[in-house]
């Protein structure tokens, strides 16, 4: 008989064990997301991030857990949006705009950091020691932001041959980005008009009155997903005001705006993905380089050259990946 209660209690313990093993190496991983924007603003970039999670096998609420946190314009509140996310353990945290992800490397020098979309350098914003060794715990995509604004600003002139004054959209201090843009203002002979932008319906409207009386000739908004995130309403108002317009991303594009030069923004969020897949199964984010794009798309859209009474010249349509007629 105490043979035999032995041999019981000597089973059910092994499965208590194999079971607890079992809940333990099958723990659901958990990542935050942390953007200063808003949950709808992004909703094509989130749909893109995790279609391609789901196509490398991590399916939201299957075998992995995203916390989302978002800053809703309010940049003062990214520092306590990364605390929390550090609170909760989290395996590791994507993060867009070079803010954003200052805000996280604060937070924790330990879990790993994925950036989707920086609005400048990296490397001059302390993020990661260099493109091809991160060295930290942050790596993800960088973005050529001096490098296309200057591309965007030499569109602009050939789109209007006899612009003389450029009107650039600004939310903040000025950064690296305007004042290369100024620089490159200067070799094409054009006067750069910064205008600070409230990221709201009536500041968005004042802006583009600004604009007006300063008499530019076209507007052109900087990579960021602030301005991003009104791509619609700055797109509306440029054509309500007659501004031709050059945008970052074709997301403006698609929503009605005139011109766009610059790596598609859904692509570099499925690329993302792959990030998350690796470090999840356990890359060292150190030793992930952080990839600059490659691939760059002009648009051009003649439904909206039309409504504000630009005619595009043939040479330039040429030169465009895609003309939406």
């Amino acid at each position: 008989m105490f043979r035999r209660i032995v041999i019981c209690f000597t089973a059910v313990f092994l499965l208590t064990v194999s079971s607890a093993d079992a809940q333990q190496t099958s723990k659901i991983p958990r990542i935050g997301f942390l953007d200063n924007s808003t949950a709808s603003g992004i909703s094509v970039l989130l749909d893109a991030f995790r279609q391609e999670l789901s196509k490398l096998g991590w399916i939201e609420g299957k075998n992995l857990t995203i916390e989302y946190r978002f800053g809703e314009q309010k940049p003062e509140h990214l520092p306590e949006l990364a605390a929390e996310l550090v609170r909760l353990k989290v395996d590791l945290i994507v993060v867009s705009g070079t803010p954003t992800a200052l805000a996280a490397k604060k937070a924790t020098t330990t879990i790993p950091i994925v950036m989707a979309n920086p609005g400048g350098d990296p490397v001059a914003a302390g993020l990661i020691a260099s493109l091809a060794r991160p060295g930290g715990n942050v790596t993800g995509l960088s973005s050529l932001g001096t490098e296309l604004n200057t591309k965007r600003l030499e569109i602009l002139k050939d789109a209007i041959p006899r612009l003389s004054r450029v009107g650039l959209l600004r939310s903040g201090p000025v950064d690296l980005q305007t004042k290369d843009l100024g620089a490159a203002a200067v070799a094409l002979k054009l006067k750069l008009e910064e205008i600070e932008t409230k990221l709201d319906p009536k500041g968005l409207e004042s802006t583009l009155q600004a604009a007006k009386q300063k008499q530019v000739g076209a507007i052109m908004t900087p990579s960021g997903r602030r301005f991003f995130v009104e791509r619609k309403r700055i797109a509306e108002l440029a054509g309500k005001y007659r501004l031709p317009a050059i945008y970052p991303d074709k997301g403006y594009v698609d929503e009605g705006g005139l011109m766009s030069y610059g790596a598609d923004e859904t692509e570099r969020y499925r690329r993302v993905a792959y990030y998350v897949d690796k470090i999840l199964k356990g890359a060292n984010p150190a030793d992930l380089p952080v990839e600059q794009p490659k691939k760059f798309e002009f648009i051009i859209n003649l439904k909206a050259a039309k409504q504000i009474g630009l005619t595009i010249p043939q040479s330039l349509l040429y030169r465009a990946d895609k003309v939406i007629k």
